[in-house]
């Protein structure tokens, strides 16, 4: 059998909220596998659908442009949070997202490229050297469209441009720019509110409906139900997965009593032509990244130990 060990128990319970005794036996029966294990709950009833809403730790900031029918965001990592507050950090993450709108977001191709006499390797190594903190780019994605817009949004902004999550959508439309830009952010904001996980039901991971098809069956058969019957459940427990991971299905923020896709059908009209999402990008702040967290009690224990 698997150590399981107390963090990884504390990692399962912060992810399904279920009770310490439950997390161990799950981790327990799944041998330390920590998504199994969230199946495993799941399927016992005792956890929610799995919400990656896990600590992160890097700090910095993401940054957004948009050019025309172009958009892209960036993360740029720094130690600690006070440096997202620097102006010579945020005019970096600034000039690369710039970049990238130019070169592309290959890293390897934003790093080499110039900027003036210096490249954006070069800047972040001065930046580093300036403010004394390490720094990173992390990643960076793009959108484009044929005709339309790319509507943007930053939350948490600590600068035009540049904040803890940055989102956005690519409109397909040949409407009123002006009309469509608005709209844009409007879906942007949704989307950082919401999270969805892909525009409509064919842009999700089939892998994930499977395990989704997996665990709403295994429920149900541990409650006694037929297979006719379970097979009923399964659809109807994933046309309510659908709503809460497409785009497309989810209640809209700004007016719950429709969703995402009745709204865009009634902006039609104030646009002037039909409007259509072909996707979207939402970065937020570290996310992916876990935080080794201390036990500062244990520290000074063993400080005093050795003292």
């Amino acid at each position: 059998m698997a150590n399981i060990s107390a963090s990884l128990v504390k990692e399962l319970r912060d992810k399904t909220g279920a009770g310490m005794m439950d997390c161990k036996a799950a981790l327990a029966e799944t041998d330390g596998n920590l998504e199994a294990a969230v199946d495993w709950l799941r399927k016992k009833g005792l956890a929610k659908a799995a919400k990656k809403a896990g600590r992160v730790a890097a700090e910095g900031l993401i940054g957004v442009a948009v050019a025309g029918p172009k958009g892209v965001v960036v993360e740029v990592n720094s130690e600690t949070d006070f440096v997202a507050r620097n102006d010579q950090f945020q005019g970096l993450v600034r000039m690369i997202a710039q970049v990238a709108l130019d070169v592309g977001t290959d890293l390897d191709a934003i790093a080499a490229a110039k900027v003036g006499e210096t490249t954006i390797a070069e800047a972040i190594s001065s930046a580093i050297a300036t403010i004394g903190e390490n720094m990173t780019l992390r990643r960076a994605a793009g959108l484009s469209v044929s005709q339309g817009v790319i509507g943007q949004y930053v939350h948490g902004a600590v600068s035009e441009g540049l904040g803890k999550i940055g989102v956005i959508v690519a409109l397909e439309s040949p409407g009123k720019a002006d009309e469509l830009t608005a709209l844009g952010r409007q879906i942007a904001m949704h989307v950082a509110a919401s999270n969805p996980q892909a525009v409509d039901e064919a842009g999700v991971d089939p892998a994930v409906v499977a395990r989704e098809r997996e665990v709403i069956a295994d429920k149900a058969r541990q409650q006694g139900k037929p297979d006719k019957v379970i097979e009923k459940i399964v659809e109807s427990g994933l046309k309510t997965f659908y709503k809460e991971v497409c785009l497309l299905d989810q209640p809209y923020i700004h007016d719950t009593g429709k969703t995402v896709a009745q709204a865009l059908k009634e902006a039609e009209g104030k646009v002037g032509g039909p409007i259509k999402i072909t996707g979207f990008l939402r970065y937020a702040l570290g996310e992916g990244i876990e935080r080794k967290e201390s036990d500062f009690a244990a520290e000074v224990a063993a400080a005093a130990g050795q003292g």
